[in-house]
Formats: C-alpha cells, sequence, structure tokens
C-alpha cells in the first residue's frame, strides 16, 4: 500500500521541478498514512499505559512503540525510566522503583532489571505453592493413619496415590 501511495506521490510532482527532499516526503507520508487522530489516541494510550498481564518484555515492547507519540513526556532518560517503571504490575514496581530513585539506572537496565525481579518473585510464588501443596498433603492424604477409612478398617490407597500425584504435579495457572 505503501509503495502504491508513493508512486502516485511521485507522480504528482511537476516534471522538471528538483526532487523532493527527505523532509517533504516524511510529512506527506505521515499526513497521509498516520492522521492526528491516531497520533492523538496513541499518546493518550502512551500516557495510560500499564503492563497488567502483559509480560515485561511485552510491556517494553508496547512501551517503546507507543513512546514517539508521547515524546513530549520523555524529554529526558530519568522521565523516561520513570514512565517505564510507573506503568510496571505491582510484582515489579516496589522493587523497580527503589533502585530507579537510588541509582543512575539507564532504560535499557530498567527492563532487565524489572524482568529479573519478575522472574524472581514469580520463582519464590512457585516454591512458596510447592511447599504449602506438599506440607497440606502431609497432614491430609498422608499415612498417619488417623481419618474416617482407618477408623472403619478400610484402606487408605487411595488417598495416598491421589497424594503422591498432586505433590509431583507441578504447579499449574502460572505465567510470565
Amino acid at each position: 500500500m505503501a509503495y502504491y501511495w508513493f508512486e502516485l506521490w511521485e507522480e504528482s510532482y511537476e516534471e522538471g521541478s528538483p526532487p523532493a527532499r527527505w523532509g517533504e516526503f516524511a510529512d506527506a507520508f505521515i499526513d497521509h498514512f498516520s492522521p492526528t487522530e491516531t497520533e492523538v489516541a496513541r499518546a493518550a494510550e502512551f500516557e495510560y499505559l500499564r503492563q497488567g498481564i502483559l509480560s515485561v518484555p511485552d510491556y517494553h515492547m508496547r512501551f517503546t512503540y507507543l513512546s514517539k507519540y508521547g515524546i513530549y513526556m520523555l524529554p529526558t532518560m530519568e522521565a523516561r525510566v520513570r514512565r517505564l517503571v510507573q506503568g510496571l504490575s505491582p510484582l515489579v514496581i516496589n522493587d523497580a522503583a527503589t533502585t530507579a530513585l537510588n541509582s543512575n539506572m539507564n532504560y535499557g537496565k530498567m527492563v532487565a532489571f524489572a524482568q529479573a525481579i519478575k522472574t524472581r518473585k514469580l520463582r519464590n510464588k512457585i516454591e512458596r505453592e510447592g511447599s504449602n501443596k506438599a506440607r497440606s498433603v502431609g497432614n491430609f492424604g498422608g499415612s498417619s493413619g488417623g481419618g474416617r477409612l482407618a477408623f472403619r478398617g478400610g484402606s487408605s490407597g487411595p488417598s495416598q496415590s491421589f497424594a503422591q500425584s498432586s505433590a509431583s504435579a507441578p504447579p499449574s495457572g502460572l505465567s510470565q
């Protein structure tokens, strides 16, 4: 589509006129393919951008794409880092904000730092859930000899096999 538009644009130049400058071409291209309304909408989207359920790399990509529409909000590297941190998920924001305030963290380092924080916190959460599951399995499905089946003289085999299979199953439902 852009190439066809370029051919039409190029043909619209009068014969014998000087070649178009890059600035003229860029302005005409932006005017045609990126109307002002779209730019205003993207600037608002950037202003309210939050990580939400996005992974840190996906949030970073969206932040980078939209930042060109909100360039007025990012006059310095500090402002860029601060804005990135403001949109991070609650899982990451406290550590990232503290680090941004206490060091001269540049944008690239902050993205890597935020990803490392999220990975570490998710790993800790998985480990906690694993140990909680192991404790609950030990208390309820175990071979302690108690319980209704043992009292009635029944077998506790099925509950043990269920406990063993659930203890070895990895936690589910976690994604970055």
